[in-house]
This record gives C-alpha cells, structure tokens and sequence, in this order.
C-alpha cells in the first residue's frame, strides 16, 4: 500500500485562483490515489468548486485564510505583513509536520523569502537554489539556479551541484547523472574565478557524478550533460531566453502556415502536434520551479498555468517526496571531502 502522503497548498495563488487548484486535484488524485491535501485559502470561493468534485470531499481539508500574497508584493513587505496569507499558511503546514510538501503559483520572490524564513536551509548548504527541468534532445536535463542568487561564490556553485545530481538521480532516475558547469566556454582557462574554483573542487569530490567540466550555452538544449550548474543571474536569463524561442518558433510556423488556403488546412490539422511540439521546445513546460535546499519541499507553479500545468506541479511536489530528496541532498553533501591544497595534494 502506498504511504498516505499530504501536500499543502497555497490555493490563492497565481492568476487563476482556486479554479485551477481545484480541478488540478480532480486529476492529480488519479495519480496519487493515497494523497491528502491541505487547501489554504478563501472558504467562501474554495466550497462551491470542491462541492462540485464529490471524489475530493474525504481528500480535502480547508483552512480558511482570506488573506493573499499579490504578484506585485515585495518580498520584505509580505515576510512583515503577510502572515495572515494563504502562501504564509501554505508553508507553515510543512514547518509544522502537518504536510510534507507545499506548492504554490503565487510570487517567486515573496515564495522563496518566506520558504527560507520558516524552513530554515538545510545544514551546510550555503544558499538554497530554483531548478528547472529543461528539455533536451536526449529528453530532459536538470539548470540550476533559475533565479535565487543573482551573484555565486564557489561554494555555493558546488552546492547547487550536489543539489542538483542528488535530485537528478532521485527524479530522472539516473545514477551517476553528469554534471557541466555553465560558462563561456569548455575551455579550462575561460571563465571567471568562481567556476574555475568550483570546476576543481568537483573535479576531485567524491560524489556519485561524472563531472564534464565546462559547459556552453547551446549544451543545455543538447542535453551534453544531466546537470548544468550556474548562478541565478545567468541562469534566469537562460531560461526566459528558451521561454521566448520556444514562442518564436511556434510564432514563425503558424504564421508560415496561415500564408496559403492549403496552410490554413494543414495548421488546422496540425494544431494538436503544434501544441505538443510548444510544449515539448518551452522550458517552462514543466510547470514547477523546485526550491531545493531547504528544511522541506517547496514547488513554485508558473502563475499563468492551467490545471493540467499545476497538476504537474502537484506530482513533481510529490514525486520528490516520496523519493526523499532532501535526504538524498543531505547526504551526498555529507560525502563532500575537504578541498584545501594540502588535501588534493595527498
């Protein structure tokens, strides 16, 4: 039998509201027959949408939390002001060992403030990171930090790396996932002093990887390696650029298509595969940014997905719940060995 499991959630959150929450977990109970939900948010628009979805009465428990983080809200001001919220709630349930992921489609920046805040960061990682799961040529790899820390020492790139092969191996299932680090070039001189550091410091640690070295930017869509590896800056701006050519490309063949009486057919005829192959090009497409490194399991849900985008988001939570990622992280960090000169000369 399954482990009963429960996921809390912020259902307030993103441009939607609770409509999408509610149908996402009329198809996600599909999936996770033996999950139980946590649902922080208005009563009165909560009730009549799960008075509708029968199936979910004995899944579901309402806290009633009005209150909401904006999308336009800064994170200083809702970590003073917003402990009434449904994402202040929505996070508290995993604080408190009522639920053993959260998720939410509200605001990055107020989610990721509020995570560190109330969960703390996991014992010897310096900062925690967003991944994303990006797809590829050879299916999908995992890019992190997507836009937590602007700037990164060496450290903390070495951490992101042990963060993300433990979740490569727990998630896509591989054991010796490999690991590149992001930079201007595969050459070992290139690059600036911090992933030169933390392309040595990988280069001897002792962990479950196959360390490629350096990556360039066309690597991430060619999948040359599991894991690519940079700070929140680069990273960011990576994946709103896959965003924006994954839209181009589809721009560029409706438009081709809609030129002629016989494209118009055709696009028509195409629509569906049309959809896929968006889906298939946008890095967003998997609907979850994951919080990793901290005190429990946060997943970030784009704010414009549709139930089908947040269901997804609901089994990533879940998936690296029950595949126990942060212990993973935590103990793949542990087998780390000291990187001092004297101790990669001996």
């Amino acid at each position: 039998m399954a482990r009963e499991l429960t996921v809390s959630i912020d259902a307030m959150g993103g441009d939607s509201g609770p409509g999408i929450v509610v149908a996402a977990l009329a198809r996600s109970i599909l999936r996770h027959p033996s999950a139980r939900f946590i649902l922080h948010g208005d009563e009165a628009a909560l009730g009549p949408l799960l008075a509708k979805r029968t199936k979910l009465a004995d899944r579901v428990t309402v806290r009633h939390t009005p209150e909401q983080v904006r999308m336009d809200d800064k994170p200083s001001l809702v970590l003073r002001r917003g402990r009434n919220t449904s994402m202040w709630r929505a996070i508290e349930s995993v604080k408190n060992k009522e639920a053993e992921v959260a998720i939410s489609a509200g605001n990055t920046g107020a989610l990721m403030a509020m995570a560190m805040f109330q969960l703390g960061v996991l014992e010897g990682i310096s900062r925690p990171a967003i991944a994303a799961l990006w797809p590829t040529k050879r299916g999908q790899s995992v890019v992190l930090d997507v836009g937590a820390n602007i700037s990164c020492d060496a450290e903390q790139l070495v951490d992101f790396a042990v963060m993300g092969e433990a979740f490569a191996r727990a998630i896509l299932g591989l054991e010796r996932p490999s690991v590149g680090l992001l930079n201007v070039g595969s050459e070992e001189v290139k690059g600036h002093d911090a992933v030169k550091e933390a392309a040595q410091i990988l280069r001897t640690a002792s962990l479950p990887i196959e360390f490629a070295g350096f990556v360039e930017g066309g690597d991430i869509s060619d999948g040359t390696v599991d894991v690519v590896v940079t700070d929140g800056f680069t990273g960011n701006i990576a994946l709103k650029t896959g965003e924006g050519t994954a839209r181009l490309v589809i721009g560029y063949l409706r438009s081709a298509l809609r030129g002629s009486l016989l494209g118009r057919i055709g696009g028509l005829i195409a629509s569906g595969s049309l959809r896929a192959l968006r889906r298939k090009l946008d890095p967003s497409s998997s609907n979850g940014g994951i919080f990793l490194g901290l005190n429990g399991i946060i997943v970030k849900s784009h704010g414009g997905t549709d139930a089908m985008g947040f269901a997804g988001a609901l089994d990533m939570a879940i998936d690296m719940a029950e595949a126990g990622v942060i212990t993973r992280i935590i103990a793949d960090h542990a087998e780390l060995q000291p990187h001092t000169p004297e101790a990669a000369a001996s």
